[in-house]
């Protein structure tokens, strides 16, 4: 492996993901490794991008608005509509996380006390 770039091999190892990720990621231009024959390179801009992408993921987001946070690193400028776009995007995921957890809180919450009625009849 050489430290300027990575395999497609090595991306899909240093990220955990399966070749038909990455290459789906390819396919709706997230990523676009340098080619040389049939042969892809991920140089540093991919690493990164790869990075932003998991994160978006994890955060929830959908490949769609994982895009358009992507593109807010492609502008030389600062843009302070997409920025602001952003954070209105961050901040309707933050509710929709928010919602998710009181659910799933509740849901412990109502389990532990069915739980704990069943082991009192033991």
């Amino acid at each position: 492996m050489t430290q300027s770039r990575l395999t497609f091999k090595e991306m899909c190892a240093k990220f955990d993901v399966t070749p038909r990720t990455l290459r789906y990621y390819e396919y709706i231009e997230l990523l676009q490794p340098e080619r040389e024959g049939r042969s892809r390179f991920y140089h540093a801009r991919e690493v990164a991008r790869m990075k932003l992408i998991l994160r978006g993921r994890k955060f929830g987001f959908s490949l769609e608005d994982i895009r358009k946070w992507l593109e807010l690193y492609n502008t030389d400028h600062e843009n302070q509509t997409q920025m602001q776009a952003w954070i209105e995007l961050a901040d309707a995921q933050i509710d929709e996380l928010q919602s998710r957890k009181t659910q799933i809180e509740e849901a412990i919450e109502e389990l532990e006390t069915l739980r704990d009625e069943v082991a009192k009849g033991l």
